[in-house]
């Protein structure tokens, strides 16, 4: 059985091997153990703290296999983006360009660096094991949304608006062709090389080396403007559960590749509006079922995994005692529920 759960140290090996792996490089999960460790450590003391408001709290999360102990993915939380310095991010504006005198009026796509997404609460480090599970959207969905039931029963901790940027396009080598016509003239670098010492796009020198003015888009190259908002072959699953969540992609892009920045109020987020608290006992589930996530309540013992239920549920449910197992919950424990599928769900 599949499981989501807090990472720890032991798992350094497993996250090391992930970050490793042929997929985009990602500044929120790079291959270097020494700030991978300093990932899981900050999670671990995130987890322990009492909050009572976002701060600079992160958390890491792995998928892992209850029988074999392999983690197949990672996926992490910001309390809150930019908490030492502002977040950038490139904000799409439409300039009106007009002249009485040419009887010329027309509107221009155009590029703004923006710290607007400072201080929102931000969805990172998403890596899953697609080569070795499929591209099925069940176990994707339970690696990224489970991080929305924790938020969900943690209110406290987060921001009231999420975000999360995706990797961009760019080929085998790493060379990304928004990089190569905009970022590399500033900034005389390779994108590997920016990707990893930006800092979550949240450091000095990002303001001091970037034009502030706007940067219209018809001047950029044909190759430049097809791969605008566009994921990386490798971020597409993450792209679709960020959807399916309810996030939207039009108002940002990622200021080095042009990735797409998703966005939402968290109210507006299904897993937030359709989840809900039940008391759980052990037994068989009984009757025609859909597919359930589910959680404890727990913060350093999170647990979360897919189980099928009744479509309705009443304020007591029943959990196979294998899933019951997994979420370390006893008789009588509140667990949080949300259907796997969320249109048409009950309010």
């Amino acid at each position: 059985m599949l499981f989501v759960r807090p990472s720890k140290l032991s798992d350094l090996d497993q996250i090391e091997r992930m970050a490793r792996s042929g997929g985009p490089v990602l500044h929120s999960l790079p291959p270097d153990r020494q700030r991978l460790q300093q990932r899981v450590n900050d999670s671990l003391n995130s987890l322990r703290s009492e909050v009572e408001c976002p701060g600079e709290e992160s958390y890491l999360f792995v998928l892992e296999d209850s029988a074999s102990g392999r983690l197949y993915g990672t996926a992490g939380i910001m309390a809150m983006a930019g908490y030492s310095e502002p977040f950038y991010a490139f904000r799409n504006e439409v300039l009106v360009h007009a002249s009485r005198e040419l009887k010329v009026n027309h509107r221009v796509h155009a590029l703004m660096m923006s710290h607007e997404l400072t201080g929102r609460t931000r969805l990172t480090g998403f890596y899953f094991d697609e080569a070795a599970l499929g591209s099925a959207m069940v176990a994707p969905q339970l690696l990224s949304r489970s991080r929305m039931l924790f938020i969900a029963q943690h209110r406290e901790r987060f921001s009231d608006d999420i975000f999360s940027v995706l990797p961009g396009v760019a080929d085998e080598e790493g060379r990304s062709p928004f990089w190569e016509n905009v970022g590399y003239k500033f900034f005389r670098r390779d994108f590997t090389q920016m990707e990893l010492a930006s800092g979550g796009r949240s450091r000095t020198f990002i303001a001091e080396m970037m034009q502030v003015d706007p940067l219209y888009v018809p001047l950029l190259s044909e190759e430049a403007q097809r791969v605008m908002g566009e994921p990386h072959v490798g971020a597409r699953l993450n792209y679709r559960c960020h959807l399916a969540e309810g996030l939207e992609p039009d108002k940002f892009v990622d200021l080095f590749d042009a990735g797409p920045v998703l966005t939402a109020p968290l109210e507006v987020c299904r897993t937030i509006r359709h989840s809900d608290l039940y008391s759980a006992l052990r037994g068989e589930v009984s009757g025609p079922t859909v597919p359930y996530l589910v959680s404890n309540t727990q913060t350093r013992d999170f647990r979360a995994t897919v189980v099928e239920l009744p479509a309705r549920l009443d304020a007591e449910i029943v959990l196979p005692q294998e899933v019951a197992d997994v979420l370390e919950i006893a008789d009588g424990d509140e667990v949080c529920c949300v259907p796997l599928q969320t249109e048409g769900a009950r309010p």
